[in-house]
């Protein structure tokens, strides 16, 4: 853009008349240097500036012809954009339109390009991260965001979530209702959780939250008041009993997150062998049992 404005004095209206002045002057250098050269030397051989000369015309025409095929395209889409934008004008008699509407025509026309491929690449992020029956993050989208987090911020609970006999709801009470119960548990999560936390569908019936900065007692206590509140106020009934969740919870020190998810995993699978509708804590390892 610096150079396009610096060589503005160079028939300002005309890009195709700027270009074919810059060939013609940048073609005939190497004939300047040598008449220059045989000028201060006195020594210019006139056979070897004849074929230079015819050479160096016959590279800038070249060129012409080259730059003059390559802005034809361009004078015809600026014409057409002239059209779209001016709808009834006449333009049976097309003329050069000028430098500047010729550059911001492409430019608005790469901008547009822009927007929508970087609109289309939005929308597959979405769709790659996002689950798209409860609107909350899938597996993907929640280990995206624990990756996301700067090292100091890597430090919580995380719990993995499992709605009991969800299995019988889907049979007994037909797949839409599991979908509107799945749908109003994830709605569920995010009212009783913070903003700081981040929730996913892990798969199926299971649910992911990291309870970010929390410590075991403050994590296990949320669960326990949302599974409270699924008691008092159930989102679905199944045999004449509020839908109830087990959850498993492990505290995660920014190591591998893989880690703290698999513990929390067997935790999870330790309430629901222990009757369901609780939650239960990971065991900690060996070395730190008796820390």
């Amino acid at each position: 853009m610096q150079f396009y404005l610096a060589t503005s004095f160079i028939f300002p209206r005309s890009l195709r008349f700027r270009l074919f002045a810059l060939c013609f002057v940048t073609t005939h250098l190497p004939l300047l240097g040598y008449i220059g050269w045989g000028a201060a030397t006195g020594r210019i051989a006139w056979a070897e500036f004849i074929i230079l000369t015819l050479a160096t015309m016959a590279g800038a025409a070249g060129a012409l012809l080259g730059i003059g095929a390559l802005l034809n395209p361009i004078h015809a889409l600026a014409d057409a954009l002239h059209q779209s934008d001016e709808p009834g004008r006449n333009r049976a008699a097309p003329t050069l339109p000028e430098v500047g509407d010729i550059i911001s025509k492409l430019f608005a026309g790469v901008r547009r390009a822009a927007t929508a491929t970087r609109e289309q690449i939005d929308e597959l992020n979405i769709a790659a991260h996002e689950d798209p029956l409860t609107g909350i993050a899938n597996r993907r989208g929640f280990l995206a965001q624990l990756d996301a987090l700067p090292l100091s911020r890597r430090r919580g609970c995380i719990a993995i979530i499992d709605i009991d006999h969800f299995k019988q709801v889907n049979d007994q009470l037909g797949h839409d209702e599991g979908d509107r119960l799945l749908g109003d548990f994830a709605a569920r999560l995010s009212s009783q959780t913070r903003r700081v936390d981040v929730i996913g569908r892990w798969g199926g019936e299971e649910f992911a939250i990291f309870y970010q900065d929390a410590i075991e007692d403050e994590a296990s206590w949320s669960l326990a008041r949302i599974a409270d509140r699924m008691r008092q106020e159930p989102i679905g009934t199944l045999g004449g009993q509020p839908v109830t969740f087990s959850a498993g919870l492990c505290a995660w020190r920014g190591g591998p997150v893989t880690e703290a998810i698999s513990r929390a995993d067997e935790a999870l699978y330790r309430a629901k062998r222990s009757g369901r509708d609780q939650i239960q804590r990971a065991e900690r390892p060996a070395s730190q049992a008796y820390g």
